[in-house]
């Protein structure tokens, strides 16, 4: 499998837009549909090096597109930062039903738990 196929598939999720409709084909079809590049060009009738230009192109673009505005950077520092409040919110709930059993810690847990999911999916 292609090494940065998943991080260049998570670029193109977020800044593929900007992308000529060839270069946003030859893109899905190199990266998310695993073609090789002959493949891509025997399907475009032109070479492989003219479908690895393309596709060396639409990278080039996604990755100045991180580099310049860091979303998906981002979205995964939120990402990994929901997912430990709700491990927090389950270590509080633990130590609430083993030691103490107050309903108000109980309800705040949760409401911890409903917010960060709620946050994770905007």
């Amino acid at each position: 499998m292609k090494d940065n196929s998943v991080q260049m598939a998570i670029l193109f999720d977020f800044y593929g837009a900007i992308l000529t409709p060839k270069q946003q084909e030859f893109f899905d079809l190199y990266h998310n549909e695993d073609l090789s590049l002959s493949e891509i060009a025997e399907i475009a009738g032109i070479t492989r090096q003219g479908v690895r230009d393309v596709i060396s192109r639409g990278e080039a673009i996604l990755t100045d597109m991180e580099e310049k505005l860091g979303l998906a950077k981002r979205i995964t520092l939120l990402t990994d930062t929901f997912s430990a409040i709700v491990q927090s919110a389950d270590v509080i709930t633990m130590i609430n039903e083993r030691r103490y059993m107050n309903a108000e810690i109980r309800d705040e847990a949760n409401r911890i738990r409903r917010l960060s999911s709620e946050g994770g999916k905007t």
